[in-house]
């Protein structure tokens, strides 16, 4: 089983992507992680990721494309993958295409307004750095420690905003892109957790 998941800052994706790579036993693959390992282990296209990431710059297709070509010949993706965060751009939907078949694409979608409240109403402790959620938790003092709480700068509105804007500019393409090859699924994501796995396992079953 090959699988893609797509979904803007705050839908939950990661959550999703790993408890169903858990449920069939595939490798949870992010592009972050991946990258984050080549370089700590030094590898040639560690190397060369850390060459463009210490200029500032960003680390070029065929870079990530050999990372993830390296990646999906590892023990653990035998009986299969999901990718979480990949890819981004047509080039790397073409690329990865071209080393491999790919299942389905879970687009995870959950409106504008939605994400900000979840996001924006996400508190994080000064002093221990224990995080709370507004829904949940009232107080502006941490129920641990005692300490101020306070929303870091990724969480403020108009950040949220931008980070959903940017997604969605650059995600509408490869929306459509898998949407042309019949690969493309939607699901609501502004439900529980529990039941938007539901509606994916509905969906990633009809793969088994």
């Amino acid at each position: 089983m090959k699988l893609i998941f797509l979904g803007p800052p705050g839908a939950g994706k990661g959550t999703q992507a790993e408890k169903i790579s858990e449920h069939y036993g595939i490798a949870h693959i992010s592009t972050g992680d991946m990258l984050r390992k080549e370089m700590r282990e030094g590898t040639p296209l560690g190397k060369a990721a850390k060459g463009f990431i210490d200029k500032g710059e960003l680390v070029p297709d065929e870079v990530i494309i050999g990372m993830v070509e390296n990646r999906i010949q590892a023990a653990d993706c035998q009986k299969g993958y999901l990718f979480d965060g990949f890819p981004r751009t047509i080039a790397q939907a073409d690329a990865l295409l071209s080393i491999s078949d790919i299942d389905m694409v879970v687009n995870i979608d959950v409106p504008a307004e939605r994400l900000v409240e979840r996001i924006g109403g996400r508190r994080m402790c000064a002093g221990c750095g224990a995080g709370y959620h507004v829904s949940m938790y009232s107080k502006d003092t941490c129920e641990k420690c005692g300490a101020k709480l306070f929303i870091r700068d990724d969480d403020k509105p108009e950040t949220v905003l931008n980070r959903i804007t940017v997604y969605e500019r650059q995600t509408q393409h490869l929306i459509d892109y898998y949407k042309a090859k019949g690969l493309l699924r939607t699901v609501d994501g502004d439900r529980t957790p529990e039941t938007v796995r539901t509606d994916i396992l509905a969906l990633t079953e009809k793969l088994v």
